[in-house]
């Protein structure tokens, strides 16, 4: 059959996978964002379906406040040995106690994982390799060297000598170390060339596990730097082999559009197939990373047609938010409440430009023709209360629709904020509570609009995609489509409520 990448789109970045029996699961980094590390299931490779999150509870993690888009969760890696999973990963910041390295533990990738187990290892990009004698091992990146150290779990600790492994082919930033076993020999596959237009996998391979490791001829072993393909920024991958002895990899990459290329969905989850025949893997088509792959090695059948297409509609029913929405740090249970059919956000003395805590809870963009249109409910009172819907890169980097009681009036707003220039820039008078607004995405333009009197939906504002991309203003994420409540000074005197929200992608 034909499959297409990415598998899964959107911003799920830094990929890691494992296998228990017939089972595939898969994590994500996740950054500023909470619940952090999501948890995916398949059983085909080619469709996943979101099952969980490794870290739900904020006595598990403290996500720090201040940066965006490049703190907070990095590269994590999951394991399976003997009926437990491992999630390793970095909360990176910038050394404060409750950041570094750790792993979390479950028996039910579904359910809640243990809180996190802290190790004295330095740098980034942690992955454990269970060898078949019995012994663990950690690898991490630091100094852009790769390095290597048993792991005890009976201890909850690293023990014995770290020991350098690599420092690659001579790229840029070498680091998302995972080691493999295949025929006696210790492969170590990394990522180089730094997450961006010149991102690669290279290889390294030992008979010892310490090492030394002689390069791959052939290095690297997957990129598509240079080729204008529609898939770029290819790396950061892992490797699984399934039930049937056919190996595959899963790695990130971007959608670019316009020139100079540029992309706002962040970096996304592709599927590679990989030929192991040999000494060497050979990655996708000659080291390539392709939009559509043809193959008839897959585990499981696919489940009807995939589809690029995608809908969701959250009428808010029950008391948890569904899987795919987001708070941006820990979130506060003050700040928000599901009941009754609606998403209720309780804005506090912070603004949308603030890299601080807010009622604010988001869905990734996934694809870059989409809609979006939600009901609010908020007959605001209060100088300067403000709730709306908005497009959001990170607090420098967003464009919104909100209704803002402004000069002793409730007002429609539309404003845009690029980097350290903001400003609103348009104004309309709304005399009702409630208001339907809706946002319309392509490669070119955000466009807001809201259901007037006459049932149709008029253009209020909009504002160009290029400024929403990583390129202009990001780092490592992407943009999200995000509801959200502000006091702009003093907590708001009146609850946002927030219905009938739904997403179209084409």
């Amino acid at each position: 059959m034909r499959y297409q990448n990415p598998v899964i789109s959107g911003f799920y970045p830094d990929p890691s996978i494992c296998r228990a029996g017939d089972d595939f699961y898969l994590v994500n980094s996740t950054f500023e964002y909470f619940p952090g590390v999501p948890v995916f299931h398949s059983k085909n490779l080619v469709q996943w379906e979101q099952i969980g999150h490794c870290i739900t509870r904020n006595s598990q993690l403290t996500l720090r406040t201040g940066k965006q888009n490049y703190t907070g969760i990095y590269a994590p890696t999951i394991r399976y040995h003997e009926g437990i999973f491992y999630m390793v990963t970095t909360n990176a910041a910038n050394g404060e106690e409750g950041t570094g390295n750790f792993y979390v533990w479950t028996k039910d990738p579904a359910g809640e994982w243990s809180d996190p187990v802290f190790l004295d290892a330095p740098g980034i990009d942690p992955s454990f390799f269970f060898d078949d004698d019995g012994k663990v091992y950690f690898t991490g990146t630091a100094d852009c060297e790769i390095f290597l150290q048993e792991m005890d779990f009976s201890q909850k600790k690293l023990v014995g000598d770290r020991i350098k492994l690599w420092e690659g082919s001579g790229g840029a930033y070498a680091e998302g170390p995972h080691l493999y076993k295949k025929n006696g020999w210790y492969y170590l596959l990394i990522s180089e060339g730094g997450t961006e237009r010149c991102h690669m996998l290279t290889m390294a391979r030992s008979k010892n596990v310490s090492g030394p490791y002689e390069a791959c001829p052939d290095n690297p072993v997957l990129t598509n730097r240079s080729l204008g393909l529609a898939i770029e920024s290819a790396g950061h991958g892992d490797l699984i082999e399934d039930q049937n002895g056919n190996w595959w990899a899963v790695c990130l990459g971007t959608r670019n559009f316009g020139y100079p290329p540029r992309h706002n969905l962040g970096r996304e989850t592709m599927l590679v197939p990989v030929d192991w025949s040999g000494e060497w893997p050979v990655f996708g088509k000659q080291g390539r990373v392709l939009e559509t792959f043809e193959t008839d090695l897959l585990p499981a059948p696919v489940c009807g047609i995939c589809k690029n297409g995608e809908g969701y509609r959250d009428d808010f029913e029950t008391e948890h938010l569904d899987l795919g929405w987001n708070h941006i740090y820990n979130p506060d249970p003050d700040l928000y409440a599901v009941k009754e059919g609606r998403l209720y956000l309780f804005g506090n003395e912070r603004q949308l430009k603030d890299a601080e805590q807010i009622a604010w809870i988001g869905r990734r963009q996934k694809h870059h023709v989409c809609s979006v249109c939600v009901t609010l409910d908020f007959p605001c009172c209060q100088e300067k209360e403000e709730a709306g819907l908005t497009i959001f890169m990170n607090h420098r980097h967003h464009y919104e629709a909100a209704l803002s009681f402004r000069d002793g009036m409730r007002k429609l707003i539309f404003r845009r904020q690029i980097g350290s220039l903001e400003k609103v820039e348009h104004t309309l008078d709304w005399k009702a509570d409630s208001i339907t607004l809706k946002l319309e995405a392509d490669k070119d333009f955000y466009r807001f609009s809201y259901l007037a009197e006459n049932g149709s939906f008029r253009l209020f504002g909009q504002g160009e995609t290029q400024y929403l991309t990583t390129e202009v203003g990001g780092n490592f994420t992407g943009n999200y489509i995000g509801l959200y409540s502000c006091g702009n000074g003093q907590k708001c005197r009146t609850k946002a409520a927030f219905s009938k929200y739904s997403y179209e992608g084409k």
